[in-house]
This record gives structure tokens, sequence and C-alpha cells, in this order.
């Protein structure tokens, strides 16, 4: 199947295909002599484990570095998918039960107590991620999680300040002086959760527009900022 055949049997854009094949994530089988890509059953097999991962919360470098491992079981993942999504769906039956109970309180029905209106909630970092670590994948905890645990609120706020600043900015052109101060505080800061090369900083900036679920979060600041945002990342590492 060639790449818009694809794109339209599994609802994935053609510009996220396009894009976990650039990042080695996917890579069709096969191509045309003109340069197309043809993606096989067994990539489209592929590209369903992807899906569940993400739909789990999974990074999709992370997802890479499972799906390479050596150790890596197709079938044993699937059944593992399938109990976490059970877990999932078990956590969303919880939190729908709050709400209810929550409606009924506010309408004088039911009286909650403070523990029930929490009921359901899990701020823990991905659980499912630890056990695809042990079974393929590093069983260490990364060093960005390691630093990410060490600032805590206030890493947020900050990461939050440098979005809200920089969605101000987006109207502006990426190569304004303005654009590039606030998108080297962006680059300053990742490198305190992690270790951003120039080049993968771009390629995180063109992950904000390929990746859908990026975009959307990024723009929560302000429609259009993960555009404005790749381009921003974009200039900085060509000028730096």
């Amino acid at each position: 199947m060639k790449v818009k055949e694809v794109s339209k049997l599994t609802g994935v854009s053609v510009r996220t295909l396009h894009h976990y094949d650039e990042i080695g994530l996917l890579v069709p089988d096969d191509s045309t002599e003109a340069g197309y890509r043809i993606y096989s059953d067994e990539n489209l097999a592929t590209l369903q484990q992807i899906l569940f991962f993400r739909e789990l919360g999974f990074t999709l470098a992370k997802i890479k570095e499972l799906l390479t491992s050596p150790t890596f079981n197709r079938q044993e993942a699937f059944e593992m998918q399938r109990t976490m999504l059970l877990e999932k769906r078990k956590q969303l039956d919880s939190m729908i039960n709050t709400i209810e109970k929550t409606i009924q309180h506010g309408k004088g029905e039911y009286t909650m107590t403070n523990k029930e209106k929490f009921t359901g909630f899990d701020f823990s970092k991905n659980p499912y991620e630890n056990e695809a670590r042990e079974r393929w994948g590093d069983k260490a905890v990364n060093q960005s999680n390691k630093k990410m645990l060490g600032f805590g609120e206030g890493m947020q706020d900050e990461m939050n300040r440098i979005y809200f600043k920089l969605a101000e900015l987006r109207h502006l052109s990426p190569e304004s002086d303005e654009a590039q101060e606030a998108i080297g505080e962006w680059y300053v800061f990742l490198n305190k959760i992690g270790n951003y090369s120039l080049e993968a900083f771009k390629g995180l900036g063109e992950m904000y527009v390929a990746d859908e679920r990026f975009t959307r979060s990024i723009d929560e600041f302000g429609e259009g900022l993960a555009v404005f945002m790749k381009g921003a990342m974009g200039v900085y590492t060509k000028r730096e």
C-alpha cells in the first residue's frame, strides 16, 4: 500500500507516517522506482503496535527503543498491551463513577466524602512504561526522568512560563530577535532535563508539527504555537 492508502485506512496522517519513516520508527519495506513508499502487511502490523503504545502514553523514542530491542516479542507485547488497556478501562470506569457521584452531590441527591471526590485519579508517571522497560528496554530510570522529578513543580512553572512567552510572540517572525531569545530559553530549559544537541533540538521542533498529539498539547497555549516553535527552533539551530 502507498502512504496515502495507509493514511486513509488507519487515520494516521501522511505527515505523521513520513515522520515515522524519517526517525526510523516505521520504515516501509519497499518503494517504487519513482520513490513512493510501499507499506507491507508487516509494516501495518508494526504500525498497529505503535498506535497501541501511543494510546498508552509511550513516547516515540521509547516505542522505537522497545521495537528495536533484540528481546522484543510482538505477541507478548500485544498481550501486555491488552492487560494495560484493561487496567486503563478500569481506571476510566472508576473516574466515570466519581463524576456521576459528583453530579448527584451537586444536585443534593448524594452526600460525597472528600476522599470519594478523588477516586480514580492516578498521577503516577506512566506506570506501563516501567513494565515494558523491564521486559524489553532499559531497566534503569533514564536521566531526564530523574531530573524532572528533582525539579518538581518549579520546573513545570518554568516550562509554562516559556510556553506563554512564546505564545505571546507567535505572530512575529520566527527569525525575530524576540522569538530567538525566547526559543533560546527553551533550548536551555530542555538541557536542564535532558541532553539535546542542536540537531536533536531541531528534530524536536519538527516533531511538534508532525505528531498531532504534540501539536494539540502545545497549541493549548495559543493556536499556531507548535508551528511557530518549529520555525524558531530551526532558525536557532542554523544560527548557533
